[in-house]
Order: C-alpha cells, then structure tokens, then sequence
C-alpha cells in the first residue's frame, strides 16, 4: 500500500541542536567517559592472572596500571588543547577509535611488552578523548537546568565507573579470561565513535591554535624516568647506578619541563595557576591522594586473591564498599561545603583515610575480609568521598576564564600522575620489604618445605609495609590542606557556579 507524500511522516529531528539531539549526544559522550573510568580499574581484577599467563615479574606488574595513567595524566593538557583547535567531535572520534585499537592489542598481547604498550596506547587516546568530551558536554548544553542535569549524569558515571570496572574485570577473569577485560572495550568504543559521527557537533576554540609540544615532551618523559628509576630500585637497589641516572634524569627534564613553562608563550601548563595558595594546596593534595591511594588497590587485589584465596568475582565484588563510601562521603561533603568551608573538610575527611589506612595494617595471612579489610575499606573511601568535593571545587577558586579549563583538568591530571608514581614507588616498595624479611628470618625455619609459609607470611608484611606508607602520604596531604587552604565558604561558591570545559 502507498503512502501519498502529504501523508508521509517526517523524520524526528535527531541533530545536536535539537532537545533529542542533545540527550542521544550525551549517551554517546556518557558511553565515552565510562571506558576511560572502566579501564582505569578494570584490569586490577585481572592482574594475578595476567602475570602469570605472561610471566611479569613483581617488579614489572606495576606498568599494567603505570603505563595507562602516566600516559593518560602525562597527555590529558595537551590532548585538551588538541580538541580545542582541530576540532573537538573529530578528536573525540579518533580519540575512541585509536582507544579500541589499542584495546585489541592489548588483549591480543603475547608479552609484557606488548602489553604495557598497549596500555600505554589506551592512556594517550583517552587523554585525547575525556577532555574533547567534557568540552563537547559544555557546548552542547547551554541551558543552565539542562547542563546541570548532564553534568550530574557525567559525575555519576565518573564516580561510579571506577566500581563498575572492578566488577566487570572480576565477571570477565572468572567466565571468559583476563583478555577480555581489555577486548570488550573495542566494540563499545567503535559503537561510540559511530554513533559520535551522527550526533555530536562540531565545535572549536578561537585564539592562538599553538602547541606546547616541548612542555609535553619533557613532562611526559620526566615522569616516565621517575617510574622506571622506582622499578629498577626494586630489582637492582636504590643505590645502583641505572636506578640513580634514571631518577636524575627524571628531576632534570621536569625541571627543564618548568623553565619551559615560565618561558613559553602558550605555556602547557601556566605557572600562574598552580602558584596561588588555595589552588597550589589542591593540587599538591590531589597529587599525593595519587601517590598513596592508587598503590592500595594493586595490594589489595593480590592481598584478597593469593592470600585469601579470593576468586576474581568474588574480589570484584569485595571492592564495592569502597564505592559505598565514596557516595556516603561525597553526600556529607556537599551539605557541610557551604557551611564550614573546604578546608576543615579536606583535612578531616584526609585524616579520616589516613587512619582507615593504618586499620589496614593490622591484616595477616589468616585475618579475614570482614574484620580486617571491610572496615578499613569503609573509612577510607569515606574520608576520600567527604575530600574530593572541597578539593575539586578548590582547585578553580580565583581562576581566570582563560585558565579554567587547565585548572579543572589539574585535579584529575595530579591525581593519574600521583597515582602513577605511587603505584611504582609503593611497588618497589613493598617488594624490598618483602625481600628484606626473607633475609632477616629465613634462618627461622627448619626445613626448606617451610619456605613457602614463611614467603607468605613475608608477602603480607610487605603490604602492610606499603599500607604505612600510603597512610604517611595522605597524612601529609592532611597537613597540605590544613596549612595551605584558605579559600571562604563564599569562594568556592562562586567557583562552582558555572562548569567549565578542559
């Protein structure tokens, strides 16, 4: 039966201007930032087996996670600048189409090389991709109702992809194999791109379209330097000559990172914005919640797996009171903001993880998941949850239009950075602690049958080395906050009125 044409249907208007238009962009910028949260936390759950399917040492396993976030934080202010100029739909594009390449090769792998390759891959694509989406999100929604309500659905994807992540690497290690907890991001980010050419518009920024492409350079490699001189003190000492010329070559070129900053005129990274008291205390805090937070989860996962016999589901699953907490913590914190001001809550809720933290030393080889590790989960994330608000909001107090978007992509970019030198650095860490106690009470043990007890007992302790480390890190954040931040109730108010893109 024909239709006549005064009869015929018109098509839905489905482009970026219109109210749909807008709602199916932000599923597809949703889909985007939950990949880059997801594969953050994603191969934690996988890393046991993946070490053993492709022989990483202790000393090396660290790069699984390192290689992702030094890449991601070491890129994520140029990647920004980078959307802004070219184009941000068609970075956004290719940043989720170079992301599932990588994906695949990094499930493909056949080493540890190619693996922490691909990671390393995964994290500058996403570096290209968060912050074109966060921009993208900003442009797309003007109305002020409409951009909340899409940040609020950002956030939460944000806040809650980390656990969804845990999760999934736990179902896929235990039904499928530790591959697919970086296979399945291939098909989502292909469908994502897809989709991202029929319904996101394009938008660029005006002004001087110049790269600071030595400032990335020496930044990123300065970093690099610094993780690789931690790996090699694990193996050869911290007194070795390769440990040593590779921390001095890491000092040197992020030194040479700063001259270049001062001196550039479309700096990277302006000094002007870390400079300033209150948004200078942020960030240090952030960079040492990094430092002593992200190590944890490495320990944990081996801690809940090998020690207590914890099947990858199963330690997926017991990662979710952290998520509890964060949620409880960050509800807290949004109704005391107003009231007493960020710097009473980012040192209470930081002193409040540190003390979950030292909780978390007190475990053992025979110490069970409910009395040991639940409590000590529940009160970090909690303090975690009360500090991120008031240190985000903080971060953007006093800063001029031009620098909004680097000063907001600052907390996540120290936060990876941090979380990329505290991963090497607690690794090294925990593995000359363990050998230490090897050495000091092998003489203990009657015959060699008892060696692999007593290589437990000293695997623990090697944790809970870590673990005192990590609360000494976040104590230290704790004093940043208490002595550097002075912003007013009314200060951050006024910072957090409007969003602003990276």
């Amino acid at each position: 039966m024909s239709i006549a044409a005064s009869d015929a249907v018109e098509a839905p208007d489905i482009s970026p201007k219109s109210g749909s238009g807008r709602w199916l962009a932000l599923a597809v910028i949703a889909v985007a930032q939950l990949l880059i949260v997801l594969d953050a936390t994603i191969v934690n759950i996988a890393l046991p087996t993946a070490q053993k399917a492709l022989h990483i040492s202790d000393a090396n396993r660290q790069w699984m996670i390192t290689a992702y976030t030094l890449a991601f934080g070491g890129l994520l202010l140029l990647g920004g600048r980078i959307a802004d100029y070219t184009g941000r739909k068609r970075a956004f594009i290719i940043g989720l189409l170079g992301f599932a390449a990588a994906s695949a090769l990094g499930g493909l792998a056949q080493n540890a090389i190619m693996l922490f390759s691909a990671r390393a891959l995964q994290g500058a694509f996403g570096a290209l991709m968060a912050p074109a989406a966060l921009s993208l999100l900003t442009v797309t929604f003007t109305d002020a109702k409409e951009r909340a309500r899409a940040f609020g659905v950002y956030g939460a994807i944000a806040g809650g992809g980390g656990a969804i992540g845990l999760l999934l690497g736990g179902v896929l290690t235990e039904y499928a194999s530790w591959r697919w907890t970086l296979l399945v991001s291939t098909p989502i980010a292909i469908a994502a791109a897809l989709a991202a050419f029929r319904f996101v518009g394009e938008s660029r920024a005006e002004g001087n379209t110049r790269y600071d492409l030595p400032g990335a350079l020496t930044s990123t490699a300065g970093l690099v330097a610094l993780v690789y001189g931690f790996t090699k003190a694990s193996s050869d000492g911290w007194g070795s000559a390769v440990t040593i010329e590779f921390l001095v070559a890491g000092a040197a070129l992020l030194a040479a990172f700063i001259v270049i900053e001062l001196r550039s005129s479309h700096p990277l990274l302006p000094m002007r914005v870390i400079l300033d008291r209150n948004r200078g205390g942020a960030y240090l805090s952030a960079l040492l919640i990094g430092v002593g937070l992200f190590g944890v989860f490495l320990f944990l996962t081996f801690y809940l797996q090998i020690t207590l016999g914890y099947s990858a589901l199963k330690t997926g699953v017991a990662f979710l009171p952290f998520t509890v907490g964060i949620i409880a913590g960050a509800g807290v914190s949004a109704q005391l903001l107003t009231r007493v001001g960020p710097r009473v809550l980012m040192s209470s809720g930081l002193l409040l993880a540190s003390v979950g933290m030292v909780m978390l030393t007190r475990i053992g080889v025979d110490t069970g998941f409910w009395t040991h590790v639940f409590p000590g989960e529940l009160i970090i994330s909690f303090g975690i949850g009360v500090t991120f608000g008031p240190m985000s909001n903080t971060a953007l107090v006093g800063v001029s239009d031009r620098d909004a978007g680097v000063a907001s992509a600052l907390i996540n970019t120290t936060q990876q950075i941090g979380g990329s030198l505290g991963t090497a650095l607690l690794n090294t860490i925990f593995t000359s602690a363990v050998a230490g106690y090897l050495t000091t009470h092998q003489h203990e043990i009657a015959s060699q049958a008892q060696l692999p007890a007593l290589r437990t007992v000293a695997t623990v302790h090697g944790y809970t080395v870590a673990f005192w480390v990590s609360a000494g890190l976040i104590t230290l954040a704790a004093v940043v906050a208490l002595v550097l931040i002075q912003a007013s109730r009314e200060q951050v108010a006024a910072s957090n009125a409007t969003p602003v893109a990276v």
